[in-house]
Parts: structure tokens; sequence; C-alpha cells
């Protein structure tokens, strides 16, 4: 389909400000820290930042994948690892006073356990320092010991991106694919009773039958909660966007996502992974 000239409406975001935006620019920057909120050129920045919320991004700032969507910096091997790191991240959240925390890494191929272990210290820090607040992790597609390394740290949340319909997996790095992510999410299920969630993009050319084939697959993996959001094209050196959806169109699709079984859904155009983690939370969480 030919696309309009220009963004529609409904993806026009405010250049960042506020005095919220400001603090939170001035802690991370001070104690050091990434966000995926600025790496990844999210548009929910000013809006997330004002509100006290952030995205944390550990192991650094270069990711080793390549993905066609992705914005963040890559390289074939990471920054050294920040040993002081997971202190703090918990410091800022801490003095931030969240009560839902959300932390993400980049991939880091290059390393024996791929971060693994820094991201459980990261966890415990948390646990440590704020022991009030919940935490979602968004991790790479770790299984067998990597995966254990986080399950015994007991997150709230543990999210693993499919990214996209199976017909589209080949815009993904070719060390992802369809079958690690649902093997991390199959394993995360069959290994604890951690909620488990997953985001896919839209907009790339996919079908809404193909949408919905990917709801039933994550459904078959055990996925808890599912992400809807419309795929915009970072920079010119990433893959073009083939469709915008209305939000009449997500209001659908996630209609459709809990008819399914899913316990919570959040389907809007700039919705992103971690965009309203907190209010994504089920309140009637399934424990063993």
């Amino acid at each position: 389909m030919n696309l309009p000239a220009q963004k529609p409406a409904w993806l026009k975001v405010p250049i960042p400000h506020g005095h919220g935006f400001e603090e939170m620019n001035t802690l991370i920057k001070g104690l050091g820290l990434a966000t995926v909120c600025t790496e990844a050129r999210c548009p929910n920045k000013s809006e997330c930042w004002n509100c006290g919320t952030a995205t944390f991004m550990v192991l650094g700032d270069i990711c080793t994948r390549n993905c066609r969507f992705c914005a963040v910096s890559t390289q074939k091997t990471g920054r050294p690892v920040n040993k002081n790191e997971p202190q703090a991240l918990a410091e800022a959240i801490h003095k931030l006073k969240l009560t839902y925390a959300v932390i993400t890494s980049v991939d880091r191929d290059d390393l024996p356990d791929r971060g693994a272990e820094h991201f459980a210290a990261c966890i415990q820090a948390i646990h440590t320092v704020s022991p009030e607040t919940k935490i979602e992790v968004l991790i790479p597609d770790y299984y067998g010991t990597e995966l254990e390394t986080i399950l015994k740290e007991k997150p709230d949340v543990i999210a693993h991106n499919i990214e996209t319909v199976p017909s589209l997996q080949h815009i993904r790095d070719s060390r992802a694919s369809l079958e690690a992510s649902l093997r991390t999410l199959k394993e995360i299920k069959q290994k604890s009773s951690i909620l488990t969630k997953s985001s896919i993009m839209v907009g790339l050319g996919e079908t809404t039958g193909e949408i919905l084939e990917s709801m039933d697959i994550l459904r078959l993996s055990g996925c808890d909660i599912l992400v809807l959001g419309q795929y915009l094209q970072p920079t010119k050196q990433q893959v073009p966007v083939k469709k915008y959806y209305t939000p009449q169109e997500f209001d659908d699709l996630a209609q459709k996502a809990y008819e399914k079984g899913f316990l919570s859904v959040v389907a809007a155009p700039l919705a992103r992974t971690s965009y309203h983690a907190q209010q994504s939370f089920p309140i009637q969480q399934v424990t063993s």
C-alpha cells in the first residue's frame, strides 16, 4: 500500500521536555547508566521519563547482533562489562522510588554466558536495595544454564520478544529465530511460574491472519502478556514501514488477543515491550 507522506497524527509525539524528564536525564547520566529509551530512539521517552519511569539497558550500549529494524549500535564485540552497574542501577531505582522497574540488555554473544550472570546480579541488587520494587526483565534468547541463572533471582515478569510474524523473521539477526525465542519462553514456563511476556511489531508487511497465527503460537508457548505496537523506521538504514495501523485496528487486535487467553494485552500505535509495563502486570497473577 502507499503510505501517507507524513506519519499519521496518532504517531506524533512531543519533543522531550519537562521537569521530570530533566531530572531523570540528570540522574541516569550521573550514574553512567544506559536506557533503551535513548539507545533505541523510543517514541515514548518524553511521556515515560516525565512519569518517572524508564527501561534500563545493561551490559553496555553496543549490541553484537544486527537486526534490520533496530537502531541500537552494533559491533562484533561489546564494551567491557561494568561491574559496578548492578549497584548503580539499584541505587537509581531506589532514588526514583520506582514501584516497577524494567531491565533489558543488548545481546552479548561475545561473552561466555552471554551476560546472564551480570543480568542476574542486577536483579539481585534491586531486590536488596529496593525490595518493594517489582522487576520485569526483557532478556536475550537465553536457555539452559543461562536461563536458570535468571530464574533463580525470581523477577516478577520475564519478557522475550518474537519481534514479528513467522514469515518476516529474516529481518532479525541470523543468530535469532522464532524457534530460539519460543524455546526461551517455553523453558521459562517449564521451570517456573513466572509470568512471561512477548512483543510483536506490526507494519512490516504482515497480514492480519499472520498476526493472529503469531498470537496462537505464543499462547501455545505459555506466554501470558502480549504487546502489539507499530513499527517505526528509526533511520533510513533500517527496513521501511509498509503500513500504519489505526488505533481502531489495534483495539480490534487486542480484543482478539484477549479472546485467545492472554492475561494482559497492550496494543496501541506507540506500544513497546516496556510501555505501560506496570499497568500490563495482571492483577490476578497465577502462582504455583
